[in-house]
């Protein structure tokens, strides 16, 4: 077992384990830590605890301090110089022309790097204006690129719902989200009903996706034919949500309402829990 902290870089990121050494670390205590990309200023959002070594990549980066007022100060001199280079940044694009959109500038905390993000249709040549930032900035320079929807948890937003994005307030990563879900879910397959400010399919058509499978194992299938307290009827609707089939009897040409729990408590539906 291993003694760990678990630390985010920004408000909805990835969290990544540290080894805190002989600290005791609280929830919301900020940290100094040493990165791939250098030394980080980052948040607490798990303290100290013991994890497997099958849940944790060795090896293990240090915590090197508890961050203090002034590495505060620091962090804020880095968000208004990552402000000046952005504008700088946008300048430079423009001057040679290049199909990118910049989206964020960032710094790492010793500003050893400075990181341009950017969203582009396609490849984007920018070796001379990689040249142009490292002769302005005198510092290492990347310049990465990403996916709309890395574009819209940086920059945040409104979604349909009324509500701050979900990717920039608390989901840490994006889980693959397909059509299937929405058709699972009897929604529109209209893209403006189901696609976020992305463009995407919503991230949030998974969080009842699972619900819905597990009820559809549970449930029998459009155009099954089912007994009924009133005959065999072929299943021609179904409310998943609210358990309900709307039967076609055979005999009466009619369309019927039954409740999942009506069936069962007539004995003519058995569902099986799935594990």
């Amino acid at each position: 077992m291993y003694n760990v902290v678990g630390v985010r870089f920004k408000k909805a990121g990835k969290i990544y384990y540290f080894d805190p050494g002989d600290l005791t670390i609280q929830t919301g205590e900020f940290v100094i830590v040493e990165t791939v990309r250098g030394i980080e200023f980052g948040k607490v959002v798990i303290s100290n605890k013991q994890v497997d070594e099958n849940d944790i990549v060795l090896p293990l980066k240090k915590v090197i301090r508890i961050a203090d007022a002034k590495d505060r100060m620091v962090v804020e001199d880095n968000k208004k110089a990552a402000q000046e280079a952005y504008e700088i940044c946008l300048k430079k694009v423009e001057e040679h022309g290049l199909e990118m959109k910049l989206v964020d500038v960032e710094y790492t905390f010793d500003r050893n790097k400075v990181i341009f993000y950017f969203t582009a249709d396609g490849r984007v040549d920018f070796r001379e204006l990689v040249k142009d930032l490292a002769a302005i900035f005198r510092t290492r320079i990347e310049l990465r690129q990403i996916g709309v929807r890395d574009e819209a948890k940086m920059l945040g937003g409104i979604g349909p719902c009324g509500r701050m994005l979900c990717c920039s307030t608390f989901l840490g990563d994006f889980d693959p989200v397909s059509i299937k879900m929405a058709k699972d879910q009897n929604l529109s397959l209209n893209p403006t009903k189901i696609s976020g400010l992305c463009g995407r399919l919503m991230c949030c058509l998974k969080y009842e996706n699972d619900e819905y499978e597990t009820a559809k194992e549970q449930l029998p299938d459009l155009g099954e034919y089912i007994e009924t307290p009133h005959g065999v009827g072929r299943v021609v609707g179904l409310n998943i949500l609210e358990r309900v089939l709307q039967v076609e009897l055979s005999e009466h040409e009619r369309v019927v309402e039954y409740t999942i729990d009506e069936l069962i408590k007539e004995g003519v539906l058995s569902i099986q829990a799935t594990d």
